[in-house]
């Protein structure tokens, strides 16, 4: 049994609007298949959704009704770049998309820092050689006390490599080596509030997601309420109280 990490959950005021800004930051198209916004690259027969994408990590909006509070996400998205000018570049376009300057005690930096148009932070790193083929998401970053102990949770919890653990970090990319890698970063500070951020997980064609949920228990995850009610899917925390939802395998009955 595993689980596939396949999309970052965002939530919004405005789902729509906030969809179109990811779709147009990342070169992607928006979709509207329910209540949420999805975006993903267009990679179907006829350029339409292809779900779950098997090379990235989709984004999916979803609206709710209260803003984003003051307190900076526990997850964000890093962005790649090519070059400096294109750094340059694309900080100037996703400014006038929207994006504005998000000051998070990071000093001088190479990368630059932003915030979509709800607050959700995000970067938008210098020229690095390993992100060289992850396509436009970098990295999906979170904020941890221990990544060691992140290590050892995420590495049971999803089918992703690990690639390198410290006292600083902990490092996952998909096994098939494509794709954004899933950074857990120590970071001062602790959770505090709901994150707008996080991952989804889904289980393999033939899975339980039942079965999942409490594999995940087991090994130190446990339920969260959100208010979410008779919903298809399961929504956890890992040990340091990140929110993950594990979503229902495609083929399963309705």
């Amino acid at each position: 049994m595993a689980l596939r990490p396949v999309q970052v959950n965002i939530k919004a005021l405005d789902a729509p609007a906030v969809g179109r800004f990811w779709a147009e930051a990342l070169g992607w198209s928006a979709y509207s298949p329910g209540v949420t916004t999805y975006v993903g690259p267009a990679g179907g027969p006829d350029d339409g959704l292809v779900w779950p994408d098997p090379v990235t990590l989709g984004i999916d909006i979803v609206p709710v009704p209260e803003p984003k509070p003051t307190a900076k996400n526990r997850m964000h998205l890093d962005l790649a770049t090519t070059s400096t000018d294109h750094q340059a570049e694309l900080v100037a376009r996703l400014q006038a998309l929207g994006a504005t300057p998000a000051h998070i005690g990071q000093g001088d930096v190479p990368w630059t820092v932003l915030a979509d148009p709800e607050g959700n932070e995000f970067c938008v790193l210098e020229p690095r050689e390993v992100y060289r083929d992850t396509g436009p998401i970098a990295a999906v970053v979170v904020d941890c006390a221990d990544p060691r102990a992140m290590a050892r949770f995420w590495g049971e919890a999803v089918d992703w490599t690990l690639h390198e653990v410290t006292d600083g970090q902990a490092v996952f990319r998909s096994a098939k080596g494509t794709g954004p890698y899933l950074e857990f970063l120590r970071t001062p500070g602790v959770k505090t509030v709901p994150d707008r951020v996080h991952l989804d997980l889904l289980p393999y064609s033939g899975d339980d997601k039942a079965a999942e949920a409490a594999r995940l228990r087991a090994l130190g995850a446990t339920d969260l309420d959100l208010g979410q009610g008779d919903v298809p899917w399961t929504c956890l925390a890992d040990p340091e109280g990140h929110e993950f939802c594990v979503l229902a395998p495609p083929d399963a009955p309705s």
